[in-house]
């Protein structure tokens, strides 16, 4: 297998084994899976036929040089034959859950990291299924046979070093790096190439001459500790291949509830701008009564040429009511948008708390708002978002929703 490193063939039962599981550009890859006349071609996912930002590209365009993040026209002036393809999020969700449903037949102990990555903790699997080596083998078989696709699996003994080694060969690699290897695999590694070091604490590890993985090991620990807390305790460990981090198999309550969409390159229309901003307060409060959830502090942005304006703002008591949002995005527009060129708009519900866990005393709440939106919920639910919908997302944006790859 392309990729492969030589394998441990001696019996020893890991005292820790996590294992990495990657999809490989994943949305384009799907594509190619659906559409065996892009198979070999240099692809690109955009959001909707509309959408000029890249999601992902396939690896014939990735040789190009097109990347995530790339708008269209510099993908295609790298790669001439680039194909623009809309995104589909319902199959790669369905795709998705397909993966992670058939890995829970080789080891319970998983963690979703994203729509295409996952953790599966098999150190108790050891007696049952064998060597981590093997286990690895059966998640890579898992993932064909679920979907026709290839992955790339990286193993050793914590999740850091495994996704690393995960990423060492792609696409359809196997990487093996045995937890007593990985300090010595890791000791020449920039820090920033492990996951969760980015470039602030990459420029914070660099102010202090650790560039690379053993520079860290040779700093003391107080020092990552006195700046990032219980998070430097980790990365110094990171560094030396023994992240303490678990599994995180149970769902955490979200934190933040959002929605944003890109626009047109410098729109500066009010009207266009609180279409898209109205838009994206019906999703959100959507998505709260969905998982019922209501929330009273908001994020409402504009990233403009010169950078995001934004601002919190709370609506009178929690609520999962588009109304009242939609009324904070105009009170923003009005307060703080100053006609500068807009390129994407945010609204993010910042506090979601379980919805009407305990009523106030004294607020005078509209149960007609509830059922309306209920039925609302039923009917979209039943024939497709929006098909029931205030008059002015008539004229919102054609993209479709669209799933981020991590």
């Amino acid at each position: 297998m392309n990729g492969e490193t030589p394998l441990n063939h001696c019996p020893v039962i890991w005292p820790r084994a996590i294992i990495h599981m990657d999809m490989n550009a994943f949305f384009a890859a799907v594509e190619q899976r659906d559409f065996p006349g892009l198979r070999g071609k240099p692809i690109a996912v955009t959001n909707g036929e509309a959408g000029t930002c890249i999601i992902t590209s396939s690896y014939e365009a990735r040789a190009h040089g097109v990347r995530t993040g790339m708008r269209l026209p510099e993908g295609r002036r790298r790669c001439p034959g680039l194909i623009q393809r809309p995104a589909r999020p319902e199959v790669y969700a369905r795709v998705s859950m397909a993966i992670m449903e058939a890995l829970r037949d080789v080891c319970p102990d998983m963690e979703v990291f994203s729509v295409d990555e996952a953790f599966l903790d098999v150190t108790r699997c050891q007696r049952l299924h064998g060597t981590p080596a093997r286990m690895g083998r059966m998640v890579k078989d898992k993932v064909q046979a679920s979907c026709g696709l290839p992955c790339s699996i990286g193993i050793s003994g914590d999740k850091t070093t495994a996704k690393f080694a995960s990423k060492l060969v792609k696409p359809d690699g196997f990487t093996v790096i045995p937890p007593w290897e990985a300090r010595e695999r890791l000791r020449d590694i920039p820090v920033t190439a492990l996951c969760g070091i980015a470039d602030g604490i990459g420029s914070f590890l660099a102010q202090h001459g650790a560039l690379v993985c053993g520079d860290v090991e040779r700093l003391p620990v107080s020092v990552l500790a006195r700046r990032f807390g219980n998070v430097g305790r980790r990365i110094w460990l990171m560094c030396q291949g023994a992240d303490p981090d678990r599994i995180h198999d149970e769902t955490p309550p979200p934190k933040s509830i959002g929605h944003g969409k890109v626009l047109p390159p410098r729109t500066r229309k009010r009207e266009v701008l609180l279409t898209y901003l109205r838009h994206m307060s019906e999703k959100v409060a959507a998505r709260l009564r969905r998982h019922q959830l209501e929330a009273q502090t908001y994020f409402i942005g504009l990233r403009t040429t010169e950078g995001w304006i934004g601002d919190r703002l709370r609506t009178t008591r929690p609520t999962n009511h588009a109304p009242p949002l939609f009324a904070l995005c105009r009170f923003f527009m009005e307060n703080l948008w100053h006609g500068e060129p807009v390129g994407q708009v945010q609204v993010t519900a910042l506090d979601p708390r379980p919805w009407r866990q305990q009523l106030e005393l004294f607020a005078a709440h509209n149960d007609g708002n509830a059922q309306l939106d209920e039925v609302m919920d039923q009917i979209n639910q039943c024939y497709g978002e929006f098909t029931v919908a205030p008059a002015r997302l008539l004229q919102r944006s054609s993209m479709p929703n669209v799933i981020a790859p991590a």
